[in-house]
């Protein structure tokens, strides 16, 4: 039982026997296997595991991206396994921020004009857009390099735009997909940092999968996944 079952309060994230399977030429291959976890709200959490060892699918299901094959998956109080595309796609909208280890970034735009994209989606002026993409600049440390491309800007620069991206819509849960993989050491360290101040001072949900032991430490709580299997 969870800290924040014990404590009375519903976990953000609730994996009951879930399971992932694909299949390849007809034959089915088991990527997680019966998985329950229970993540609180306001936590960091790390997912570690070999290649091939199902994070990204474990992080994709959770994320919204994919459904399971089997077992119950309710985050932020959504049941996502029966949800139609659209639903779960106003779902991530809401919900999720995303941070990937490549950036993702469209070259013709400058720094603020991507971080806008995703309230392009919402009922906002134009106005209000651009005063969110600004302020999340500013949460990250780039306000200053808000007109400038990312082809002006280092790998670092680029994930930090990257970041504010992702809490421009102002998410309860950020997952990190190898976010500092790219990265040098020092950048990298900057990047993990800022993570650690949007769940402190913002309380952001954040779950990253990574294979970084040093990225891995941040987190208050770490994860192990196997062929499968979480421990």
């Amino acid at each position: 039982m969870g800290e924040g079952q014990r404590e009375g309060k519903k976990p953000i994230v609730e994996l009951d026997g879930v399971g992932k399977t694909y299949f390849r030429d007809k034959e089915p291959v088991v990527v997680l296997d019966n998985i329950s976890l229970d993540i609180e709200e306001g936590s960091y959490e790390a997912l570690m595991g070999p290649s091939g060892s199902g994070k990204s699918t474990l992080l994709n299901l959770i994320a919204g991206l994919d459904r399971p094959s089997r077992g119950s998956a309710r985050v932020a109080g959504q049941e996502l396994s029966g949800m139609s595309d659209s639903a779960l796609a106003t779902f991530r909208s809401r919900t999720m921020g995303f941070i990937f280890q490549a950036y993702n970034l469209m070259p013709v735009l400058t720094a603020v004009e991507n971080v806008e994209l995703p309230l392009l989606l919402t009922k906002l002026s134009r106005g209000e857009r651009k005063k969110r993409a600004q302020t999340a600049l500013r949460v990250v440390g780039l306000e200053e390099r808000m007109n400038h491309y990312p082809r002006q800007l280092s790998g670092g620069q680029e994930q930090r735009v990257a970041i504010a991206r992702a809490i421009v819509n102002d998410p309860r849960i950020i997952v990190a997909d190898e976010p500092t993989g790219d990265l040098d050491r020092k950048s990298a360290d900057e990047i993990l940092t800022l993570l650690e101040k949007l769940n402190k001072e913002f309380n952001k949900t954040i779950l990253m999968v990574t294979h970084d032991p040093q990225a891995a430490e941040r987190a208050t709580v770490i994860h192990r996944l196997d062929k499968g299997n979480l421990s």
